[in-house]
């Protein structure tokens, strides 16, 4: 094995832990928004909040922050101390994991910088991506601020806003993983232009139901209309324009949100399965056609899930796994899109 392909191999694993870790991360904030444990942390201590609350002193200290905050007063009156530990637990672990997020990723990468290791051309989109990070952090925090004032829940858009740059982080660093770990062979020739496109259709249409799905999350709504193929027997459903002004309409109720992404994941079958069928015409590399053929398994359990997520009333099982298949389809489809692009040479010569 050369020195360049320990290197490639090195730096594809550790794109690859941190996208995992980014993954990982989506689910814990899916079981945090679950069990409403959000709200529960109200200080932000970014550099000395490893430590948990030790001992009853301290603890009740922590309680009594959060007895000021409108979830406590409309919600949660009357809660127990052993309550609160319940809900305080997850939504530490989520701070927690993100800032080990930090260190597996900005570790190696200061590594690998200060040893001359990064290849030419990479450079920028690690520093871009180290600073992503950082700036999730602070969507985070600004997000929970959100929910402390006269409200029980964060904002659904700044919640939407939040699980939006989480995915742009985790397709940022599939993308340059696959560079490392799966490069496109030299020589080889991107499809037809209409066909990338339908690919790059596809991831769009992918994300922005994902986006949907965060309002649908931020306003309780798959909590109602659980019958499918209709809402409460109407395909459109009743109330849909209710409030003043109109335009507010489509992210500010329950039924809106609930339409909206239901007709997103009707648009991403369709946009997917158009872009399976097109595969077929096509003359394509076979790393490129399983990427594809894995994006269309994706499709047919993502659809099963999200059906039976909604049936059910959201169970947290379900729920979680639904959040966690679609960062899967996402990722799939960075992988199609990868693949179609094709390149004339390696990466280490860019």
């Amino acid at each position: 094995m050369t020195q360049q392909t320990k290197t490639e191999r090195n730096i594809g694993l550790w794109l690859a832990l941190s996208a995992f870790m980014v993954f990982m991360m989506m689910i814990i904030g899916a079981i945090t928004r679950l069990t409403e444990s959000g709200l529960s942390m109200v200080e932000w201590r970014p550099f000395i909040g490893w430590i948990p609350p030790i001992g009853v002193e301290e603890w009740t200290r922590v309680f009594e922050l959060y007895k000021q905050t409108s979830e406590y007063q409309l919600a949660n009156f009357g809660m127990s101390l052993e309550e609160f530990q319940n809900i305080f637990w997850w939504e530490y672990i989520h701070r927690v994991w993100g800032r080990m997020i930090g260190i597996v990723y900005g570790l190696p990468f200061f590594w690998f910088l200060l040893r001359g290791q990064i290849p030419k051309g990479y450079k920028r989109h690690f520093t871009a991506l180290l600073l992503l990070g950082g700036f999730q952090g602070v969507i985070g925090w600004w997000m929970v601020k959100s929910g402390f004032v006269d409200r029980t829940d964060v904002s659904q858009y700044r919640l939407a806003t939040h699980l939006g740059v989480a995915f742009l982080i985790l397709g940022y660093l599939i993308w340059v993983m696959l560079d490392f770990l799966a490069p496109i062979e030299q020589g080889r020739k991107a499809v037809q232009r209409s066909f990338r496109r339908v690919g790059a259709m596809a991831h769009a249409v992918i994300f922005f139901t994902a986006i949907s799905g965060a309002l649908v999350a931020g306003l309780g709504a798959g909590r109602v209309f659980n019958d499918w193929p209709f809402m409460d027997g109407e395909f459109f459903p009743n109330g849909y324009f209710w409030r003043d002004p109109w335009w507010i309409n489509f992210f500010e109720t329950v039924q809106s949100v609930q339409f909206n992404h239901r007709s997103m994941a009707y648009l991403t079958a369709i946009v997917i399965i158009w872009l399976w069928i097109a595969s077929k015409r096509h003359d394509l590399a076979p790393r490129a056609k399983n990427a594809i053929n894995a994006l269309f398994g994706m499709l047919i359990l993502q659809i099963a899930l999200g059906i039976s997520t909604l049936m059910l009333a959201v169970p947290m099982h379900l729920a979680v796994t639904h959040q966690a298949g679609a960062a899967i389809t996402f990722a799939l489809s960075i992988w199609v899109m990868k693949e179609l692009r094709g390149q004339s040479a390696s990466y280490f010569d860019k």
